[in-house]
């Protein structure tokens, strides 16, 4: 089929069309069996960036917040 319609295209629009088929089909193929094993691995990847943070350091800036919001408010209760 993509012999017949050869004579369609100038040569340079050939070479990048085939270009494009062939590379159609590598793009099919997936290093990944499951969404599973690519979550896992895309959040492996993104912790050793440090996107995340550690955990610790998160829980103590909520502790501390909850604190100051409480000692706030308890400022404006009593005045």
């Amino acid at each position: 089929m993509l012999q017949d319609s050869r004579a369609a295209y100038p040569a340079a629009q050939w070479v990048a069309l085939e270009g494009c088929a062939q590379s159609a089909g590598h793009a099919l193929a997936c290093s990944f069996s499951s969404s599973d094993e690519y979550e896992a691995a895309l959040i492996a990847e993104r912790r050793a960036e440090g996107r995340y943070g550690p955990r610790k350091h998160r829980k103590q800036m909520l502790i501390t917040a909850t604190a100051i919001a409480l000692a706030t408010a308890v400022v404006v209760i009593l005045i």
